[in-house]
C-alpha cells in the first residue's frame, strides 16, 4: 500500500488505542491527520493549561511522544509488521509558551533510514528509529520540539 493511502480504519484503530490508555485519554487528543510521512495530533488547551494560562510543558512532551509512537506504529502496520513500539530516549527543547490548542506533528528524523529499520526488524526482531516532533504556535513558530528514539520489537521476540 502506498504511504499516502491510509485506510480510515487504521486511523480509527489508532485513535481507539490512544483512548484505551487512561493517562492518554485524559489528554483529550485526537488524530488530526496522517499522510504516510507525518502524524498530526491535536488537543484542547483547556485540558492542558498551567498556572500561567499557557500549555503545560509535560503536556507538550506527552503529545510529541505520542505522535512519534503513533507514527512508528502506523508505519510498521503499513509495512506489514506486527511489533510493539517503545520510546527509548528523548531530547526535548521548549522554545515559547503556547496560549492556544496544542498541535503536534512527528516525522522520521531521517526519512531514508526507514528501509534499514525494516531490514533490522526482519533480521534481528528489533530495530530503532529516530523521530523529529514539534508543537507549533498559531503563527507557525515552534513552542517545543524533540528528537526521540523509538524501538520496535517484532511480535514473538524477547523484549529484553
Amino acid at each position: 500500500m502506498p504511504a499516502d493511502v491510509v485506510p480510515a480504519q487504521a486511523l480509527q484503530a489508532m485513535q481507539a488505542l490512544y483512548a484505551a490508555m487512561p493517562p492518554v485519554a485524559a489528554l483529550q487528543l485526537r488524530i488530526a491527520g496522517f499522510d504516510g510521512d507525518a502524524l498530526r495530533l491535536e488537543a484542547p488547551l483547556a485540558a492542558h493549561v498551567n498556572d500561567k494560562g499557557c500549555a503545560f510543558g509535560g503536556s507538550l512532551a506527552s503529545l510529541m511522544t505520542l505522535a512519534g509512537w503513533g507514527l512508528v506504529t502506523l508505519r510498521l502496520q503499513q509495512s506489514g509488521f506486527a511489533a510493539e513500539v517503545y520510546v527509548a530516549d528523548t531530547q526535548l527543547h521548549y522554545r515559547a509558551p503556547l496560549f492556544a490548542d496544542l498541535q503536534a506533528s512527528a516525522r522520521l528524523a531521517e526519512p531514508d533510514a526507514w528501509t534499514g529499520v525494516l531490514e533490522r526488524l526482519r533480521e534481528r526482531g528489533r530495530a530503532s528509529v529516530r523521530i523529529a516532533a514539534c508543537v507549533t504556535l498559531p503563527d507557525g513558530g515552534i513552542a517545543a520540539e524533540c528528537e526521540a528514539r523509538f524501538v520496535a520489537v517484532a511480535s514473538g521476540y524477547d523484549r529484553a
